[in-house]
């Protein structure tokens, strides 16, 4: 697509592996995974589950009053009672990014600005609702109930308590949710409906959000929060769940407030066409997805440097994007080097792609490439692919990151250091 060529000026990011730009680099540089072995119901071991927590925050109840947010956080959930518990974390992560974008409240508030946002809602908080209304016999709620748990919660709180007065839409596909909307802001952008887009993308980790999935046989049975996630291994059983939010700015090159961090310069999208849960088993749309991606970014499988792959640790998922990545890119003279960050931070659902998008920002801008930290014996799928195991010093000048979700929805990144 044609049109204003698009830079990113401000990341936040509140995270298991930090709650900082720098904090989250330097457990990417170093390895250092944020997972731990947490009971979701108190007393009951057999609740217990390896996640991803962002530290410095707890909220034991639905009741704002019971809720602890760090010295430094921009919230007062006693002042903010619609914001549900991913919504704090959306709110810090924000006031980050737009710090180091520089912008100011007529920035934000301009009609040129618009908003993006990306998550499932507050299972925790619909439940908790749900369960008031019926213990009076559906006659009494929370006046809030509805705004502060369903699916729309993020961007209906961040429009309001920001007064934007551009685009406001939220996004909900599952997995590939925040990269959507990232991909929507970009285009808002290049048809020049829009000069700056703010995305946002949340979850939160309790019971009501992380045991359904045990259902669908999809999280890890594994208990040690050292190998639990483990992206591309001949040995991983299901995912990690995992909290927090990621905030990014994005601007027209020509008019930007902010300094360039990165420039996005293309994206694309397929479905499977497959299955309501379970990938293509050739990965055949995220194959249709990255040509995509590669085409609107008028590059070659052969310029890409790193690819940041959605992996989440599951058995088919794995399997059927490594078989993507062969045919992608064995048809260039050169193989990237295919990294899952997922070993670190776990599996944050509808903010993982925006997570994603946001380390390799970091990477091509520090010059280094993570590691796929868990990774002991890779599936013969992954034959070819080179996974490194740790961080590697690489300059990087073209990237591309992948985010897959149910119902077979594959989108593509394409992100270029400036």
């Amino acid at each position: 697509m044609s049109g204003a060529e698009v830079v990113i000026t401000g990341i936040g990011v509140v995270s298991p592996i930090g709650s900082s730009l720098e904090a989250a680099t330097a457990s990417l540089k170093h390895g250092r995974h944020g997972l731990s072995k947490v009971s979701l119901v108190p007393g009951r071991e057999e609740s217990a589950r390896v996640v991803g927590k962002v530290s410095g925050y707890a909220f034991p109840s639905p009741d704002v009053r019971d809720w602890v947010v760090p010295d430094d956080s921009a919230v007062d959930p006693v002042k903010e009672p619609t914001l549900a518990p991913h919504g704090v974390f959306a709110v810090d992560a924000l006031e980050q990014a737009l710090d180091q974008a520089g912008w100011e409240a007529r920035d934000w508030q301009d009609p040129r600005t618009g908003l993006a946002a990306a998550s499932s809602g507050s299972p925790m908080l619909l439940k908790h609702h749900l369960d008031t209304l019926e213990a009076t016999a559906w006659r009494r709620g929370h006046p809030y109930g509805v705004v502060r748990s369903v699916a729309g919660t993020l961007n209906f709180n961040l429009a309001a308590r920001y007064g934007i007065q551009g685009a406001s839409t939220g996004f909900v596909s599952a997995c590939a949710s925040s990269s959507h909307a990232l991909g929507y802001a970009v285009d808002e952008i290049k048809l020049g409906r829009q000069e700056r887009m703010i995305v946002v993308a949340a979850e939160e980790v309790f019971v009501e959000s992380v045991l359904p999935f045990d259902a669908m046989r999809a999280l890890t049975l594994c208990e040690d929060p050292n190998s639990a996630s483990r992206p591309f291994d001949r040995g991983r059983d299901g995912f990690v769940m995992a909290e927090g939010a990621v905030a990014m700015v994005l601007e027209a090159s020509s008019t930007a407030i902010g300094k360039p961090l990165a420039k996005i310069c293309g994206w694309g999208q397929a479905a499977d066409g497959y299955h309501v849960a379970s990938p293509d088993p050739e990965g055949r749309g995220l194959c249709r997805a990255m040509r995509r991606a590669l085409g609107d970014a008028e590059v070659s499988a052969d310029d890409i440097d790193y690819v940041n792959a959605h992996a989440t640790s599951t058995v088919a998922g794995d399997r059927a994007e490594a078989l993507a990545l062969r045919s992608v890119f064995a048809e260039g003279g050169k193989v990237p080097r295919i990294v899952s960050t997922k070993g670190l931070t776990g599996h944050g659902l509808s903010y993982a792609g925006l997570l994603e998008a946001a380390i390799v920002v970091i990477s091509l801008s520090e010059g280094f490439v993570p590691g796929n930290v868990n990774l002991r014996e890779p599936d013969p799928a992954c034959e070819g692919l080179p996974l490194p195991i740790s961080a590697e010093a690489v300059p990087c000048a073209l990237a591309l990151t992948n985010s897959s979700g149910f119902g077979g929805a594959n989108v593509c990144h394409v992100l270029a250091r400036v």
